[in-house]
């Protein structure tokens, strides 16, 4: 209900009122109205009739605008067609989302009216929800705020777009898969062919497997003075969030358990650990080390591998040199996206995924494409509900990201010739 409106009936049943009054006296005296009486009487008769063809003229302007548009708190109107269409939803920032959300909680409180805009992302306040249900009981972020925060998880350092990726409509994906080799002893295999002789027939070995999507949950309970800071709230929590999404990703696309997350590429059978050099002592890294994990990558994957590091690595690398060249390059003309330089050739991350200096996996060297990931076609789902820590005057935000990964081998392949397997995922032994 509009303020104006509001005002238009509440003068209306003053005026009623008044009118009731002059009746109940001289009912209470049991006589007729007097002349002035008589007057004031057809005086506020004529001013309540005036008051109710405003009170219609009003109606009648509040239903028109409601098929056009919804009117925001300061009055004015925003078109249906423009509010569908905005990503925002009519809100400037994810700070003024959230203070609507927080006037919402406690206008809904005492039976008020919420802001119209939260309207088009408000689900049906409910018990229980499962799979195929929205919200519950809270208001969906606006698309373009959800979308921040996306952005965010799949930063610069971000493991998911690198993999081999498929965006799911369903639950579930089953993908065929084929692990023979040119050279081996099974599958779609090639023979010469002798004139007149008969023909050595091969069938493919296809297998399948299915990926099925996790889901990874943030959960935020803000306090309401915390939410009257809107500039503070619009930049720091779609960062968080991202950050914290971002990096549970990474670690399951490495190091998942596959009970319950996804399954980490250095976490299974396909996984090969290149052991210290004879006599090298602790403590130490070595040029020798990085050429035979780079010898370890099946033909393909070295333009596509990516080493991460422990930090503690960093002053080793600066020591690594082939006679008189250094293969770590610290400055390279790729700095923007590859800040910490490149090894032989190829791109550094840093990361807190890798294990402590000379432990086990301190260096890892990957091929993500041999990562297969499917992740929701709605990507991010982001939510507010004010009903879970209504007691404490908390609304909690909410973000779910439902994401599946696993290596596509599940053993190393075996070379044709040579002795040592091959593997895209490639880790540096203890020393």
């Amino acid at each position: 209900m509009s303020k104006k409106l509001r005002e238009l009936q509440a003068r209306k049943a003053q005026l009623v009122q008044d009118a009731r009054g002059i009746v109940d006296k001289a009912d209470a005296e049991k006589r007729d109205l007097n002349d002035e009486e008589a007057k004031k009487f057809d005086e506020l008769k004529v001013q309540s009739e005036l008051v109710t063809r405003s009170i219609e003229r009003e109606q009648l302007l509040i239903a028109e605008e409601g098929q056009l548009g919804v009117r925001k708190p300061d009055g004015s109107i925003v078109m249906l067609d423009a509010i569908e269409n905005d990503p925002k939803r009519g809100f400037k920032t994810f700070g003024e989302f959230c203070q609507a959300v927080l006037q919402g909680s406690i206008k809904r409180k005492i039976g008020g009216d919420i802001d119209p805009r939260l309207k088009y992302e408000v689900a049906a306040p409910s018990t229980f929800g499962g799979e195929g249900v929205g919200p519950d009981g809270g208001f969906a972020v606006p698309p373009d705020f959800a979308k921040e925060i996306f952005t965010h998880a799949l930063g610069e350092d971000s493991l998911l777009p690198l993999t081999d990726e498929t965006i799911v409509t369903g639950n579930s994906m089953v993908f065929p898969k084929d692990e023979t080799t040119p050279w081996g002893t099974d599958g779609i295999r090639a023979y010469w062919q002798s004139e007149a002789s008969v023909a050595t027939a091969t069938k493919p070995k296809l297998s399948t497997t299915t990926l099925r999507l996790y889901k990874l949950m943030a959960l935020i309970p803000l306090t309401d003075e915390l939410l009257d800071d809107t500039n503070a709230l619009s930049s720091y929590l779609p960062r968080k969030v991202g950050d914290s999404i971002r990096w549970k990703t990474n670690e399951a696309i490495m190091f998942g358990s596959g009970n319950g997350t996804p399954q980490g590429a250095f976490n299974g059978n396909a996984v090969i650990t290149v052991v210290k050099e004879a006599g090298q002592v602790t403590l130490t890294l070595q040029a020798m080390n990085v050429a035979k994990m780079i010898a370890r990558l099946p033909s393909g994957s070295y333009p596509r591998a990516l080493w991460f590091i422990n930090n503690d690595v960093i002053p080793a690398l600066y020591t690594l040199t082939l006679g008189n060249y250094p293969i770590y390059m610290p400055i390279s003309a790729g700095l923007q996206t590859t800040p910490y330089g490149t090894l032989s050739g190829r791109p550094i991350q840093v990361s807190q995924h890798a294990k402590s200096f000379t432990n086990q996996g301190d260096v890892l060297l990957l091929d993500p494409q041999y990562v297969r990931s499917i992740q929701k076609a709605a990507g991010m789902q982001t939510a507010t509900s004010m009903h879970l820590y209504f007691d404490a005057d908390v609304t909690a935000f909410r973000t779910i990201f439902r994401v599946d990964a696993q290596p596509k081998i599940v053993n190393p392949i075996a070379p044709f010739n040579g002795a040592n397997n091959l593997s895209p995922f490639v880790q540096l032994g203890a020393r």
